[in-house]
């Protein structure tokens, strides 16, 4: 595949997502393709290829101008939802591609809102967002787990997330864990405001046959059962530390 049917790749899967009214995930396709373009653009000798590819660019742009701005507007306004739907047995729904487009330096704390952080897989999951966040967002200090407790697993939750706590502190982020009887709903709260709510939670992933199955580790890799995944923002995104 060549450097331009690579972009026009990406620029497709942006127009579809756009279409689908998933404009963030649009948006980082339509970047991606123009930095491409715009490469392809700098070796080429052919004055004619030249135009075709400014056109290409200038039209591209003007769009992902235009979303950034529908975005923001429906931000200030309270009304941006976005929807994802994920089919059973598909891949390609690791957490950051799902969400990592929102992680980012504006995203000092987050709030994990999640009843069944309670097996060993289960606070695998909430290891594995933790390592996403911590990579991503450089200005993070705080994260806080409000889940539940179960009789059978309660030593070795505490324990797991214990030495998570103590690992995260090594990256100057501090890991507050509480616990509710009553939680049912699922979310992930961004200071930064934005809200992802996962249907099933962080624990959507399919078991693996065995250990040296693809998928085992790049979760983009790992089938999924069938959920839906809604993102929200809100400027009202309270401090909840006490």
């Amino acid at each position: 595949m060549n450097i331009e049917s690579a972009a026009v790749n990406i620029l497709k899967r942006g127009v579809e997502l756009d279409t689908k009214q998933r404009y963030t995930e649009a948006l980082v396709c339509y970047q991606e393709g123009l930095q491409i373009l715009v490469d392809k653009i700098k070796g080429e000798i052919d004055e004619n290829s030249r135009n075709y590819l400014r056109k290409k660019v200038e039209e591209y742009m003007n769009r992902a101008e235009a979303i950034k701005k529908l975005v923001l507007k429906q931000k200030e306004q309270g009304q941006f939802h976005e929807q994802v739907h994920i089919e059973n047995d598909s891949t390609g729904h690791s957490y950051k591609a799902l969400f990592g487009r929102f992680l980012d330096e504006e995203v000092q704390y987050v709030i994990v809102e999640d009843p069944y952080i309670r097996s060993f897989h289960q606070c695998q999951n909430f290891l594995r967002l933790c390592e996403l966040l911590v990579k991503s967002c450089r200005n993070l200090t705080h994260i806080e787990l409000l889940t539940t407790k179960d009789n059978k697993t309660e030593r070795d939750q505490r324990e797991w997330l214990s030495y998570l706590r103590s690992d995260l502190l090594k990256y100057k982020v501090q890991l507050v864990v509480k616990y509710s009887e009553t939680l049912h709903d699922r979310q992930i709260i961004l200071s930064s405001g934005w809200v992802i709510k996962i249907g099933r939670g962080l624990d959507f992933f399919k078991a693996t046959d065995n250990k040296f199955c693809l998928g085992m580790h790049d979760l983009d890799l790992r089938q999924c059962h069938e959920t839906t995944v809604d993102i929200v923002h809100s400027k009202n995104i309270k401090q909840s530390y006490g």
